[in-house]
């Protein structure tokens, strides 16, 4: 495609060129200062075009004739909002769709204002899924729960009192300010509908049980297990879910420096896993670290 952008290049300028000098070709006495002005011409477009593909940008250029690649993350989600402004400002499902996409290029905050203009325009039976992911991104822009992401939680539980998203923040929010009771109630009601093969079932448990043994309730000695974690890994290093557990175990027990520390340590270790790092800032970004 960059070699058809040079011919073309090449032929408007030859064009340019012919334009400029047909009057010289009408003139007898002046053609030779014709071929002296086309060797010239000649030239200066040889010299452009080289200058152009060994310093310029044709690739530009072929972006701006053929739009966004299909690897172009950055250039769909701008075509996409472009798109949902000027043609379907009233569509939820293009909002949804640009929310998604903000939240890809890991842009909560402008993926929370697509979500709100999605509720804006969405049928009552659509407001649950969207209020849920509003939140989540207002959760994800602010490092935290915030009061308006808060309601947004409780206001999608009310239509639908399974909704994943909701349980799980609702609970963390809870648990954060010592409201051991509420986040149990959250987070059981959570486990009940999460498959036992899936991560998210592994970390309730642990939390569930930590807030368990802090209210009383007969759980095994939580603090002993999670040291008996942290003993192990030093020898174990390369656990990556151990590692998760064990910093959601102190962040749950209250123990921040203790999670920040386990953090610092599974970064040294897991240093060269790309996949387990990630998850790594996931945990810290949701438990607030």
């Amino acid at each position: 495609m960059i070699f058809i952008l040079l011919i073309v290049f090449v032929i408007l300028t030859l064009v340019a060129v012919g334009f400029a000098v047909w009057p010289l070709l009408r003139d007898r006495a002046m053609r030779g200062r014709f071929l002296l002005a086309a060797a010239l011409a000649a030239l200066v477009l040889g010299l452009g075009v080289g200058a152009y593909v060994m310093l310029g940008t044709p690739s530009l250029a072929l972006r701006s004739l053929t739009g966004p690649s299909n690897t172009d993350i950055r250039g769909l989600v701008a075509t996409l909002a472009q798109r949902v402004v000027r043609q379907s400002p009233n569509d939820p499902r293009g909002w949804t769709l640009l929310g998604r996409g903000y939240l890809t290029l890991n842009d909560p905050a402008d993926a929370a204002a697509a979500f709100k203009r999605a509720l804006f325009v969405a049928q009552p039976a659509q407001r649950a899924p969207l209020l849920s992911a509003y939140g989540e991104a207002l959760s994800s822009a602010s490092g935290g729960v915030t009061p308006e992401a808060q309601a947004a939680f409780e206001d999608a539980l009310k239509l639908d009192p399974h909704d994943a998203a909701s349980l799980f923040y609702l609970g963390q929010a809870a648990a954060q300010r010592g409201d051991r009771n509420r986040a149990l109630q959250y987070w059981t009601t959570l486990q009940a509908d999460t498959p036992a093969s899936a991560p998210l079932h592994a970390m309730l448990v642990d939390r569930i049980a930590a807030l368990t043994s802090q209210s009383g309730g007969g759980a095994p000695d939580i603090s002993a297990m999670v040291e008996g974690l942290a003993a192990r890994l030093k020898t174990n290093p390369n656990d990556a879910q151990g590692w998760l557990r064990l910093v959601r175990a102190y962040s749950v027990l209250g123990e921040k420096d203790k999670a920040r520390a386990a953090l610092s340590d599974a970064r040294t270790a897991l240093k060269s896993d790309s996949a387990s790092l990630k998850a790594l800032d996931e945990e810290m970004r949701t438990d607030g670290l």
